[in-house]
Parts: C-alpha cells; structure tokens; sequence
C-alpha cells in the first residue's frame, strides 16, 4: 500500500508540474524574446533617428557616431547607409557584415519592414532612417544572442529545479502519508492474525493513523476483549462440568465395582449393566468435554510432517486392530508439511482410525493414505465397512447426528471441528466396492 500511495501521488505531482511548469516556461521564454528584439529595435531607432539628421538635413555626423559608439561599447555592431544603399558609418564590424545584411537594407530602402534573422548565435534588426516609404537611408544592428540565450537557459533551468524540487516535496509528504495510512493498517493486520492464532489477549495501537483507522481498531479491541471474555468464560464452564461430572460418576463407578464383588446371579447381572451404563456415560462426558474444547480451540498453527505423524497414529492402533482382526495400513506418501495446531493431527486420526476399526467386520481393511496438491495435503481414511447413508453422511460432522453409531456419535464431530478451526475441510465419500472414506484437505505449512 506505500508504495501505491507514494507512486499515484508522485505520477499525480509529476503531471500536474508537467501542465504548469513547462507552460510557464514556454510562455516567459516568449516573453525575453519578444523583450530582446523590442530592445534592440529600440537602439536600432536611436540610431535611425541620429542618422536622419545626417542624411536628410546634411548635419553634422557628431550625433550619429555618438550612438555608434555606445553601440560598440554595448558590443553590437552596427551599421548607416544612405539612400543608395551606401556605407556611410559604422562600429568597426560593420564591415564584416555579409549578404544578409545588404538584402535587409533593400528590403527598407524600398519600403518594406523586414523581420530580422537570427544568424549563426546573432539577431539582425533594420529601421529605415526617416519616413518608412520614403527612406533617406537604413540603419542595421547586429546583437549577439548569447544573453538571450542565457537568460532562457536560466528560466528553463529554474523550472525544472522547482519542478525537481516538488517532486522531492510530493515523494516525502506520499510517503509520510502513505506510512501515516499504512503503518496502524499493518498493525491491525498483525493483531487479527495473532486474535486468529489464539493470542486472546492482542490488542491493537489506537493512537496512530486517519480517525476511521483509530475507530476500526477501538472497534477491533472491543470485539477482541469480549471474545475473550467468552472463551475464558466458556473454558471456566468446562472446567467446572469436568469437575462435577467426573467426581460423582467415579464414585458411582467405586460403589458399584464394591457391590458387584459380593453379588451373585441376577443382581451381579444387574450391577453389570449398570456399571456398562456408567462407562458409557463416562465416555459420553469425556466427548462432550471434547467436543466443547475442539469448539473453542483457537489453535497457533505450526509446522506439522503429516506423513510422520500418520506412520506414529497407525502404529499405536495396529494392536488394537489386529485385536479385531482388521488390516491397518498406511502406504507411503508425499512428504507433505501442513499448518495445524500442536496435537490436532494426532486427535483427528484417533478419532478417524478409531472410528473405522469399530466399524469395520473381521477380515476388513483400514487404509490412511495420503495425497499431495498445490495448496493443500490430502488425508483419507478409506474403510470397506458398512459405509453410511446418504441421509446420515449429511448430519455426520453434528453432535449425535448419526443415529446409527456404535460409540458416543461425536467423533467426527471432534473432527470436523479441529479440521475447520485449522483452516481445512473435511468431507465423507463412499468407498469403491463399498465402505466409507473420510477426506481430509489440511492447509500447507508456507515455505
């Protein structure tokens, strides 16, 4: 964002110099020149005037060789000729005057107001001694240009230091500016990633930037601080129903394991029944606690070697599977690094892995394969159980929203959850040849 602040203020300065500066230059430029041949036709007149009293009344020449002196000393060169196009006096180059200047005299003997060339660094000007259609003589002066061309050089010189100079003056104040915007917007950047990251206590500089920058972070702060007013709130709720529901059913479970001990017959039946229906209640707390933390879970993603991790999870779960008389494999994959939270990856394939061992009949096969794309790693566990319906894989990812599961029904819910609050998605797909697939696409780790 600076730099497309400072360039579109630059670019704006630039042409809008460009469309006042050269303008102004051209326009002044114009100006010294009209200024220089006016002033140098009005020396020419002085001298067509004191040599009109020489040619026409046959007066002394004192008056006109005056002026032709004080027009060598301004260092023109001048020159007097009578009706007959006659040198009659000059400065002392009045003599290396060429073709040019005999043309010029011509011209005004015979009437005419010729304009004066610019020839070779010098300007030529001719005035007719005496009245214009009949001229008792003409008056020619040559000036050198190099004033002229000095002083618009000068004017030209001075327009682009000041057109140099605002755009010095349009950089710096662009990029004041552009870090004035910028600088609070890169700040709050930084503290809604680090909120994302699950630093709930981040709070962003109200102090710098444009009003509307200084609103949007106070608005920012207070979204923040009730987000972890909430999540600290909902973290104490947990806690206290962990608490209150783990002791009792502990206990419970004690007092019914002392009953059973000395029971015999129907009431052993009955203590065990009871004491199933405690596990299951136990495990059934146990997943909603779960549920509750995956939910609340602002997780600070890091650097994951999903292939590593998949190898540990199966590993730890072939016991199991064998147990069950199901095939757990895990075939080699692309290395692939995702961006997760520390320890979700492991909680996900329990689930997953857990899930499908449960459902799948001895002799089945559990596969988590992995896959590689431009954008995301690829996890899938592919069963060749049951599989679900259509209806039941629509409400699966809900809590208890399979009524055809074996366990609590709120595992993939856990991992729906994990999987969304890492920035992935998780997906169910019937298997080839019948059974259930769970796909996984996890955000890579950026290199």
């Amino acid at each position: 964002m600076t730099r497309r602040i400072t360039w579109t203020l630059l670019v704006l300065t630039a042409v809008l110099l460009v469309l006042a500066v050269v303008p102004l230059a051209v326009s002044l430029t114009a100006r010294e020149r009209v200024a220089f041949r006016d002033n140098q036709r009005a020396a020419t007149r002085v001298i067509a005037a004191a040599a009109e009293e020489h040619l026409s009344d046959h007066g002394p020449p004192a008056a006109m060789r005056k002026e032709l002196a004080a027009a060598a000393r301004s260092g023109d060169c001048a020159a007097v000729y009578d009706a007959s196009g006659r040198l009659v006096a000059g400065t002392p180059c009045a003599a290396a005057q060429g073709g040019e200047t005999r043309e010029l005299v011509r011209k005004v003997l015979a009437g005419h107001e010729p304009a004066g060339p610019e020839d070779e660094g010098r300007l030529l000007t001719a005035e007719p001694a005496g009245e214009i259609h009949r001229p008792v003589g003409a008056v020619v002066l040559a000036r050198s240009a190099t004033a002229l061309h000095a002083r618009v050089t000068a004017i030209w010189g001075w327009s682009a230091a000041i057109g140099v100079a605002g755009l010095a003056a349009s950089v710096f104040l662009s990029a004041r500016l552009a870090r004035w915007v910028s600088r609070p917007l890169s700040t709050l950047d930084s503290t809604a990633r680090r909120l994302g990251e699950g630093a709930l206590d981040e709070r962003a500089d109200v102090d710098g930037g444009p009003p509307e920058v200084r609103r949007l972070a106070a608005t920012l702060n207070t979204m923040a601080a009730r987000t972890e007013a909430l999540v600290h709130g909902h973290r104490a709720v947990i806690a206290d129903v962990s608490h209150q529901l783990r002791t009792p059913l502990t206990a419970l479970r004690l007092r019914l394991d002392v009953l059973s001990a000395g029971a015999e017959g129907d009431t052993a039946a009955e203590l065990a029944a009871a004491q199933q229906e405690v596990a299951r209640l136990s495990r059934l707390v146990d997943g909603l606690l779960a549920v509750a933390r995956a939910e609340q879970a602002t997780p600070r993603p890091g650097a994951v070697r999903v292939g590593e991790v998949v190898a540990e999870r199966v590993a730890a779960w072939s016991p199991v599977a064998e147990e069950r008389g199901v095939r757990l494999a895990a075939p080699p994959g692309p290395a692939s690094t995702a961006a997760l939270g520390a320890g979700h990856l492991e909680q996900i394939l329990d689930n997953l892995i857990a899930n499908a061992v449960e459902a799948v009949p001895g002799g089945g096969s559990v596969t988590v394969a992995l896959r590689g794309a431009r954008d995301s790693c690829s996890v899938r566990v592919i069963d060749d159980g049951p599989g679900m319906s259509d209806e039941a894989k629509e409400v699966a990812f809900r809590r208890f929203g399979n009524a055809e599961a074996r366990g609590t029904g709120l595992g993939l819910a856990i991992v729906h959850r994990l999987v969304t609050v890492n920035g992935g998605t998780a997906r169910l797909e019937d298997t080839p040849g019948g059974g259930l697939t769970v796909v996984l696409d996890l955000p890579l780790w950026p290199h």
